[in-house]
């Protein structure tokens, strides 16, 4: 059994423009709040850009656009359902823009084909991105971070702005008190912290609903991957706050559904009379979700059955908490994620803004309690005009 112990700047960033001023003010769509406190870095701050609509305020900006096209590179590690909403909310942020001032946009998307989670293909996508002269690109990679970084300076130094989302820049973040930069060849790095505000709250919210006692199974990520390093962090240190919870059993399931499930049906046959199933993304959790369907077993239901979270936020997800076939999942808020992007990238490419090097978007646990706005407000993010 195991027993959890207790446990470069970019050449091209220039100061705001006095121009713009005090009209231009952060916008940020809050669906959930964290219950950790974030460090100073991790504020949940807006990365800037325009948020107040006026007619003076739209027409200094337009003229500054001057139907000016930026073109924007897209590299998600795979193309999933998560990274889906990421874009389609970029795209609804992009289309508000172009129509109040005249910005046009390229876009183009490339993920991973084949081995997500190696991070190699990300390099020759980006390596294309910085020969073809794009203005931006996003970026949320696998590869060792020593590699992209140096890929970023690189770019950088030929005219590339480069943005990190979703990341885990957070693992080896040297102190910001003399570097403002954070260490990082990115202009900004905008999601959430894997640690606090996913896996520890998981932990959290498991140690919660069983009254601190229990026996918990764990399907991980690849090992390895600095995503799984970062949850796993997080987690054992929720877990270790309540001695009378064991992780009893752990298995990689790939961050995709199927293994998930294969993972959790192996672990469940040994384990059969477990509380509660952690799954590090959302996909293992809702294959570890069918597995508990398969071995004829019960679904937490308030006060008994096997608890399954896992970690998103997805429409699929949400539905699932719905049915009950979820307990629970930190939905890790994709929409303001993708909008965050584009209003970060607004502000300092066109605006000529400095823009906060790490932006928090918060988190929130989803369960039967408040699923139903969750749900709600998503959808209606994702049903906005943009479409590029």
């Amino acid at each position: 059994m195991i027993r959890v112990a207790a446990g470069g700047m970019s050449g091209r960033r220039r100061a705001g423009r006095s121009l713009i001023g005090a009209a231009l003010v952060a916008s940020l769509a809050l669906t959930g709040c964290t219950t950790v406190d974030q460090p100073e870095e991790s504020d949940g701050a807006s990365g800037g850009g325009p948020g107040v609509s006026d007619p003076a305020t739209d027409e200094a900006i337009r003229a500054i656009v001057d139907g000016r096209t930026i073109k924007v590179g897209f590299s998600p590690p795979i193309l999933s359902e998560f990274y889906t909403q990421v874009e389609k909310a970029a795209f609804n942020k992009m289309k508000e823009y172009e129509d109040r001032y005249g910005v046009k946009w390229q876009w183009e998307r490339q993920g991973a084909l084949n081995d997500a989670h190696s991070g190699t293909e990300t390099v020759g996508i980006v390596e294309g991105y910085i020969s073809r002269a794009f203005d931006a690109v996003f970026v949320c990679s696998a590869a060792p971070a020593e590699t992209m970084q140096q890929l970023y300076a690189k770019g950088s130094a030929e005219g590339v702005d480069f943005y990190q989302f979703n990341s885990t820049e957070e693992l080896a973040n040297p102190s910001q008190a003399e570097d403002p930069t954070g260490g990082l060849n990115t202009v900004s790095n905008i999601g959430y912290d894997d640690r606090w505000q996913s896996g520890y709250i998981s932990g959290q919210y498991i140690a919660e609903k069983l009254e601190g006692e229990g026996e918990v199974l764990q399907i991980m990520g690849p090992s390895g991957s600095d995503w799984t390093k970062l949850r796993q962090q997080g987690f054992e240190k929720a877990i270790s706050e309540y001695p009378g919870i064991e992780i009893v059993g752990q298995a990689d399931g790939g961050y995709v559904r199927d293994k998930g499930f294969t993972a959790a049906q192996d672990l469940l046959t040994k384990f059969p009379d477990v509380d509660a199933i952690y799954g590090e993304n959302e996909d293992m959790a809702l294959g570890a979700s069918q597995a508990i369907d398969a071995a004829g077993l019960k679904h937490w239901d308030g006060n008994e059955g096997i608890i399954t979270i896992g970690a998103d936020g997805l429409v699929s997800g949400m539905e699932s908490i719905k049915a009950g076939k979820l307990t629970a999942t930190v939905d890790v808020n994709s929409t303001a994620i993708g909008e965050q992007m584009i209003e970060t990238l607004f502000a300092h490419e066109v605006l000529g803004m400095t823009v906060n090097q790490f932006v928090r978007v918060p988190t929130d646990v989803v369960d039967k309690e408040n699923v139903d706005w969750h749900l709600a407000s998503l959808k209606a993010n994702l049903a906005g005009p943009g479409k590029y």
